[in-house]
C-alpha cells in the first residue's frame, strides 16, 4: 500500500487528503485487499469537504464527506456488480463515471485529468480480470508441464504385446476404468513414475493402432488427475 501510495502523490494529490482517507480506510479492506489507485475532487472554488473515490483490487469505492467533514460515508460495489466506467474531460476537471449491472449510476465531478484517466486505467483492468480471469502462475506452470509430458511420450515399436497389454481386456471405456480389479493396484496407490509408465504404454498401444483415440484420451484422463 505504501508503494503505491507514493505513486499517487506524485500525481497532484493532497497529501493531507490521502493520509485521512487511508487512515479511515484502514479498518474497512478485506484480508488480501490492496488500494490501487486514490482520486480526490478538486473544485475550482471551494475545495473544503471534497469526495473522494478509491479503487482496490476487489471494489470501488466511493467516500463521501459528512457532517462538516467529521464524518465520512462510504459506499462500495464489488467489480463483478460493475457494467462499465467512463471518462469525460472538460475545461476544469474530468468525470468519472461507472454503473452497476443493476442500472445505477455514480458520478464523481472536478477529478484532476490525470487522476480521472489513472482511475478508468485501473478499473479497465479490473474489469478485464473479471472477463478473462488468469490462470495463476503455479497452476499454469503444473499444467505447461504435465502437458509437456504428454507430448514428449515418444513413438516407440512394439516387439512385445505382452510387456504393455493391460491385464484386463477392455471392450469399451465405459465397461471398467483404470482402477483394475482386485488384483491390481488402484491408480491412486502408484506413484508419479508408475503413471508415467502407465501412460507411456497406453502411447505406444495407441501409436501402434491397439486401441483407439478416444479410449488413450479417456485412459490419459484418468491418468493425469492422479498425476
Amino acid at each position: 500500500m505504501i508503494e503505491n501510495l507514493k505513486k499517487i502523490l506524485n500525481e497532484d494529490q493532497d497529501p493531507k487528503a490521502i493520509e485521512k482517507i487511508t487512515g479511515k480506510l484502514e479498518n474497512l479492506l478485506m484480508s488480501n485487499e490492496d488500494i490501487g489507485y486514490i482520486a480526490v475532487q478538486k473544485k475550482p472554488a471551494v475545495n473544503l469537504f471534497p469526495d473522494s473515490i478509491v479503487v482496490t483490487n476487489k471494489r470501488i469505492i466511493l467516500c463521501k464527506p459528512k457532517n462538516l467533514g467529521l464524518s465520512m460515508e462510504f459506499i462500495d460495489y464489488d467489480w463483478e456488480d460493475v457494467a462499465a466506467s467512463f471518462v469525460k474531460e472538460g475545461i476544469l476537471g474530468a468525470d468519472y463515471t461507472f454503473t452497476t449491472k443493476s442500472d445505477l449510476t455514480h458520478t464523481v465531478d472536478y477529478l484532476p485529468k490525470k487522476q480521472a484517466r489513472k482511475l478508468y486505467t485501473y478499473a479497465k483492468e479490473q474489469l478485464d480480470l473479471i472477463k478473462n480471469p488468469r490462470v495463476s502462475g503455479s497452476e499454469e506452470n503444473k499444467n505447461s508441464d504435465i502437458q509437456s509430458v504428454v507430448e514428449e511420450v515418444a513413438t516407440e515399436e512394439v516387439t512385445n504385446f505382452a510387456e504393455i497389454l493391460p491385464t484386463t481386456t477392455y471392450s469399451s471405456y465405459e465397461d471398467t476404468n483404470l482402477e483394475g480389479t482386485s488384483g491390481e493396484r488402484k491408480l491412486s496407490e502408484l506413484s508419479q513414475d508408475e503413471l508415467f509408465e502407465k501412460l507411456q504404454n497406453y502411447k505406444k498401444l495407441l501409436d501402434n493402432g491397439l486401441i483407439l483415440q478416444g479410449e488413450y484420451d479417456n485412459y490419459k484422463k484418468e491418468i493425469l488427475t492422479h498425476m
